[in-house]
């Protein structure tokens, strides 16, 4: 049975909350991008214009007095349009590249869900983790398009981190 104690979250910035924790075979990341759904974000949706919330996802090793080591990388990729004429969104969750996930809903509350909350992904295998070591996931989120007609609220993106110690 494997274990894992989440540390304090460590999130840069306030508008991202990050927690992992592993069970079984897998590291969960669940996350929420808080501040993701501004007036512009929704101003730019209901254009119909297609809007890219992209998070990559790297699970890293702490290396006292050296340069912490990426373990693994996943990057979530959540797309939604929307169609002006049937007045339904569509929103699509890719997972380095595959779809993972894709719904069509009428609700804004829902896709500001679907784009901004992950519960329990299970992006990380512990296969290449090592027992009684401490971790972080670090997550740097950008939203497209990203010109001057749609501004993102932290310009080049958000990022923050948590630790773990994976217990075995």
């Amino acid at each position: 049975m494997l274990f894992a104690l989440t540390a304090s979250l460590l999130a840069q910035e306030p508008g991202l909350r990050i927690i992992p924790l592993v069970r079984d075979d897998h590291v969960l990341v669940t996350f929420e991008l808080a501040d993701g759904f501004t007036d512009e974000v929704r101003t730019a949706i209901l254009s119909g214009l297609k809007t890219t919330f992209t998070y990559t996802v790297d699970l890293r090793l702490e290396v006292p007095v050296w340069i912490d080591r990426t373990i693994a990388t996943t990057v979530v990729t959540n797309s939604v349009e929307y169609d002006n004429l049937t007045r339904r969104h569509t929103v699509v969750r890719m997972l380095n590249g595959r779809v993972d996930h894709t719904q069509v809903t009428d609700s804004e509350m829902q896709v500001r869900q679907l784009l901004t909350s992950f519960r329990h992904l299970p992006l990380f295998r512990t296969a290449v983790l090592e027992p009684n070591r401490e971790y972080y996931v670090r997550i740097s989120a950008v939203a497209r398009p990203s010109n001057g007609a749609f501004l993102w609220p932290w310009g080049s993106g958000t990022s923050g981190q948590a630790k773990f110690t994976f217990v075995r």
